[in-house]
């Protein structure tokens, strides 16, 4: 059986992923067809250490139940390759090495002694020897996961693994527990595109949460920073492609996080251009401005609930992008000026005037434009970082 608990304080995250359905269309991957007598080996990078560690796996979107046979983590080397003397068999439950998750549902590994520094990749390979059917997956991960016909999840070395996708499956949660006292001070980055890293560079670990990760790293207090950024997502429509609505899906992404303190929200620019018929997944119904905002209310009401910080993070620019006409760009100024000023959120992060062009507030600053004049590129990503202040997380 699957565990469907969520670990006690003992617990935190360390890294995290928001899941998908199987029909998101932007780029190849694996998720449609799913995997048969595959081995899938997927690299993350860790935000906050530990002595032990587990994974969360996620069947949300499964059509029936997914047989998990076996599964190891261990410290990456390079590409597909982990490091000498550094894997670990995952068991779940009762010391099995296999794991059936029915569907819709998710499972926790047990905890395995690993010792994991702040910052540092790890791998995790997943056998799955049964059909799987259409798999539960994260469709932009900026990162690269592998595959191999056959049992592989104990190599060592990585040649057997001669597929790559930048996609990451099944896999949505890496938690640690001791090496250091249990504290409730991890952040969880929740937003669209431009949380996710659509942008980054690939491999290079610069999304804006990376980056926040990195400076509580450099100022001596590593902390939990968790991504649940999904491109396209919406604060107020659900679109099969982008994940459920934000109002709703913050209930299954943020508030079941171990050891959180405070939520920095980034979203809503997609529900003011996803009307029109250039949205990357079809037009959703038209957003006003009173409905955004009463979605980002949702979403303070339901953090509030939890004793959580939450902080409301002011929209990107959009000039020069599928997204700019009057009509946008009206309701993103009206959206920002309420974040700014309505004093709803507890408190406010500019990401607007972080990456902005100081001579043209609508449009993105060209040395953080990742090309498109709506995504940040690295640069941009690191700027958004800086303007948050540690403190007050």
């Amino acid at each position: 059986m699957a565990s469907e608990q969520h670990g006690g304080g003992a617990w935190r995250g360390a890294w995290a992923t928001s899941v998908q359905h199987p029909t998101a269309p932007f780029g190849p991957n694996w998720s449609q067809q799913g995997f048969s007598n595959h081995t899938v080996r997927q690299v993350v990078r860790v935000t906050t250490g530990g002595t032990k560690a587990r994974i969360e796996l996620s069947n949300r979107y499964g059509t029936g139940p997914l047989v998990i046979t076996g599964a190891t983590v261990a410290r990456t080397d390079k590409g597909a390759s982990v490091k000498p003397g550094s894997v670990r068999q995952l068991s779940f439950g009762k010391g099995g090495r296999s794991v059936t998750i029915p569907a819709g549902g998710t499972a926790y590994s047990d905890g395995v002694p690993i010792r994991v520094e702040a910052l540092e990749s790890l791998t995790v390979t997943l056998y799955l020897a049964a059909p799987t059917g259409p798999a539960t997956f994260h469709t932009f991960s900026a990162a690269t996961s592998y595959r191999a016909d056959g049992d592989h999840r104990s190599d060592q070395d990585g040649t057997a693994f001669k597929e790559s996708s930048h996609s990451w499956y099944f896999l949505s949660g890496v938690e640690v527990s001791g090496g250091a006292p249990a504290r409730r001070d991890g952040v969880v980055a929740f937003g669209d595109s431009i949380t996710d890293g659509v942008g980054s560079g690939l491999g290079a670990d610069n999304r804006y949460p990376d980056e926040l990760a990195e400076r509580f790293a450099a100022a001596g207090r590593p902390r939990s920073v968790l991504n649940h950024g999904i491109g396209g997502n919406q604060v107020t429509n659900d679109t099969t492609w982008a994940g459920e609505k934000g109002v709703e899906r913050f209930k299954k992404d943020v508030l079941t996080e171990p050891g959180v303190r405070t939520v920095i929200v980034l979203e809503g620019i997609n529900d003011i251009g996803g009307s029109g018929p250039s949205f990357p997944g079809g037009p959703t119904p038209e957003v006003s401005v009173e409905q955004l905002i009463e979605g980002h209310r949702s979403l303070i009401r339901q953090a509030h609930a939890k004793g959580l910080k939450i902080v409301g993070a002011t929209l990107t620019p959009i000039k020069g992008s599928f997204y700019d006409t009057p009509a946008n760009e009206a309701k993103r100024d009206a959206v920002n000026e309420w974040i700014r000023d309505s004093g709803a959120y507890d408190a406010v992060v500019d990401f607007d005037r972080a990456v902005s062009d100081p001579t043209d507030r609508d449009a993105l600053l060209p040395a953080y434009d990742s090309g498109d004049r709506l995504h940040p590129n690295d640069a941009g990503f690191r700027a958004m970082a800086e303007a948050l202040d540690l403190d007050a997380l």
